[in-house]
């Protein structure tokens, strides 16, 4: 996690998160900590609000008799708790997400797993048609608390340059 912080007046000072398109640097990787832990709430409660009725993530008879033997975590909570992991650090200054691709869950993730992110810097460049703007792509990798890879997927932001985040110009 980046953070910077801000002199607000003499004696007051502001926390800033997240990157700067000019802070980004191919090959790099970032390791987003804490990890998470998951709760068979957390599980239970992410399908039902997303009306996923598979009972696979939320009854534990049900999951017992398939090839996992267990109740298995909803990979749309998994894709979105890795977005949420890599905030702070990635996309804190985001102006948009331009794009989620080639999404894959690799391993089965379990109630009662840590989940843990990094993501890996693949691609930067300026913007055509916003000077102040750039266009970074990461890779973003969740893995188990044995090391073992549950979950990858891409991503595509658009970042402010250093002086234009929205924070550089309003106080608040």
């Amino acid at each position: 996690m980046v953070k910077n912080i801000k002199k607000i007046n003499e004696n007051t000072f502001r926390a800033s998160y997240g990157r700067y398109y000019e802070d980004f640097e191919v090959g790099h990787i970032y390791q987003h900590r804490p990890g998470r832990t998951i709760t068979e709430t957390d599980n239970i409660w992410f399908s039902l609000l997303t009306m996923n009725t598979h009972p696979l993530h939320f009854d534990n008879e049900y999951a017992k008799g398939t090839e996992f033997g267990k109740t298995l975590v909803n990979s749309g909570f998994t894709v979105s708790l890795l977005g949420g992991m890599s905030v702070s650090d990635i996309s804190q200054k985001a102006i948009a997400n331009l794009g989620w691709t080639d999404i894959k869950m690799i391993a089965p993730l379990f109630v009662g797993d840590t989940l843990y992110a990094e993501s890996e810097v693949i691609s930067k460049r300026e913007s055509n048609s916003r000077p102040s703007e750039g266009i970074v792509t990461v890779k973003t990798t969740g893995k188990n608390q044995y090391d073992v890879i549950v979950c990858t997927y891409l991503r595509t932001m658009l970042i402010p340059k250093r002086g234009y985040a929205v924070d550089d110009k309003i106080n608040y």
